[in-house]
């Protein structure tokens, strides 16, 4: 059985304005830094097997406080970047209806079907990152893998391993938090969540 725990990267500059951050490299805040060691301090009591996080500065910063307390080394995994947003990298929901309202209604409508304009569909970032997954319980047949990486991204697979219509990402977990934790078991053909929004802010 491998125990793979999905966190979303610590809070970022965009955050407040709910700006959307795909493939742009947005910095931490103060409170995203501070989000990425309490993290840390659970990881250090968590027995991980391996540590592993997008090649996006959010995520591999907010995973580098979990290497130096658990003295793992940081594997970056490209294929679980975040979903590309193209024309929608950081912007808001207003500003995207006023740039482009028919493909934001689309979108909104079937999210991971219909991508903004010049982005990457949901359905699609499922298929690059599933594989990375695999290769973990693979490579880790009785551990416990910490993965940080992005809100949509997670959600998205969340949806895949829940045997939940893709689509419905967004009303079915309408936010992961920063830094809380995702866990599911993996073994053979099963696979089963264990805790979802766990929150590591008391750590």
């Amino acid at each position: 059985m491998t125990e793979i725990i999905f966190v979303r990267h610590g809070e970022t500059v965009w955050h407040a304005e709910n700006r959307y951050a795909g493939m742009s490299d947005v910095a931490l805040t103060a409170n995203g830094l501070e989000q990425g060691k309490k993290l840390a301090n659970w990881a250090e009591s968590a027995q991980l097997s391996a540590i592993y996080s997008s090649e996006l500065k959010r995520a591999k910063f907010t995973a580098e406080f979990s290497c130096q307390k658990t003295g793992l080394a940081l594997n970056v995994e490209k294929r679980l970047n975040e979903v590309n947003f193209g024309k929608g990298e950081g912007l808001t929901r207003a500003e995207m209806k006023l740039k482009f309202p028919e493909e934001l209604a689309k979108f909104i409508e079937a999210p991971a079907n219909n991508p903004l304009p010049d982005g990457e569909k949901g359905i699609d970032a499922i298929e690059r990152a599933t594989p990375a997954i695999k290769e973990m319980v693979e490579k880790y047949p009785k551990g416990k893998v910490l993965i940080v990486a992005h809100s949509t991204l997670i959600r998205l697979l969340l949806c895949k391993y829940m045997n939940i219509d893709p689509n419905e990402y967004r009303t079915r977990f309408p936010e992961i938090e920063n830094c809380a934790l995702n866990s599911l078991n993996f073994e053979s053909d099963q696979i089963n969540v264990i805790e979802l929004n766990q929150s590591t802010s008391n750590y």
